[in-house]
Order: structure tokens, then C-alpha cells, then sequence
């Protein structure tokens, strides 16, 4: 698999790729190996704890801490590692993550599934009912803390502040391949 080829942006401009590693409702945390082409299991959560949405990265982007950007995609049925979804941003999570005495930004974008046929009624983080954008800061924080890691939620950021992080995670990248 070439994921490099994908570019960050949908053609419309307005939507991002999210390349999914770990589909809803899995207990098993999934991530591509580059060296060997293929998606592998790079860890199992806790008994009870499963992925909320799809979650996956947006490629040709590098965030704060050297991966591609984070994306949770709500708004679908479960898809499967690898599957391509165009999704509209809707907001992030601003979050650092403290592992060993070392703290760093890792931010999660949020976004919503969009098919030429399918789109979605939510527009902006607000329209998220409080119980949903809470349980998915708390899975956050679980989740973490399962790997031994601190991480806390700083802030929320609606469409704007998601569509920054973006661009500068997409800067980031083409300076890393230049």
C-alpha cells in the first residue's frame, strides 16, 4: 500500500483522506507498518474499552509528535484498516500526552463521514450532543492511561482551529520531505 499517493485534502478542498487504522467498536488498536506494507496489531485494549468511531490519520500531514494527524470519524458504520474516507472536519481536541516524564502536543481532529450520497446533518463540534464529545474526551483519557500515559484535554476547537492544525501538519510534512 502506497498511502503516500493520498493526498491530505479531497478534491472538493473542503474535506480531508482519513486513511482508517482501527474501525469502530475494536478492542484491537491497529497501525500500518511501513517497512512491511501491511496494517498489523500494535496493541489490545483493556477488557470493556473499544474505539468509539473509525479512527485513522490524515496522510501527507505530520503533527507535533512526528505522525500523521489523529482523526476520530463519526457519522459511519465501522469500516476496516485501510479503508479511504473522505470526511469534513468539525472540530478538534486540543490534548497533551505525558509518557515518561515527557510531555508533547497530540491533538485529535474530529470529523464527520461523507460520501457523494451521504452527508452528514452534524457541522460543527456544538451540534455534538455534551454526553457523545464527553465520552469521547473519556475514552481519550482511558485509552492513555491503559498505555501508561497521562493525557489531558486542553481545550475544543471548532472547524477553523481543525482546518489550522491541519494545514500546519501538512507544512510540517513537506518540510520533513524536502
Amino acid at each position: 500500500m502506497r498511502f503516500d499517493r493520498v493526498p491530505a485534502r479531497a478534491p472538493n478542498g473542503k474535506c480531508v483522506h482519513v486513511i482508517v487504522d482501527t474501525p469502530a467498536g475494536s478492542a484491537n488498536k491497529y497501525k500500518f507498518d511501513d517497512e512491511l506494507g501491511v496494517f498489523r496489531i500494535s496493541r489490545v485494549l483493556p477488557a470493556g474499552l473499544v474505539f468509539p468511531h473509525d479512527f485513522g490519520s490524515i496522510p501527507g500531514t505530520r503533527a507535533a509528535d512526528g505522525d500523521p494527524l489523529d482523526v476520530l470519524v463519526l457519522g459511519l458504520p465501522p469500516t476496516f484498516p485501510g479503508c479511504l474516507i473522505t470526511a469534513r472536519l468539525i472540530g478538534i481536541l486540543h490534548a497533551r500526552q505525558t509518557e515518561k516524564g515527557k510531555s508533547i502536543s497530540n491533538d485529535r481532529l474530529i470529523g464527520v463521514g461523507q460520501t457523494p450520497v451521504n452527508e452528514p446533518p452534524i457541522r460543527r463540534l456544538q451540534d455534538l450532543e455534551a454526553q457523545q464529545l464527553a465520552d469521547i474526551e473519556h475514552f481519550f483519557k482511558s485509552y492513555n492511561e491503559a498505555q501508561g500515559r497521562r493525557f489531558n484535554i486542553t481545550g475544543r476547537g471548532e472547524q477553523r482551529s481543525a482546518h489550522v492544525a491541519l494545514d500546519r501538519a501538512i507544512r510540517a510534512y513537506r518540510q520533513s520531505q524536502a
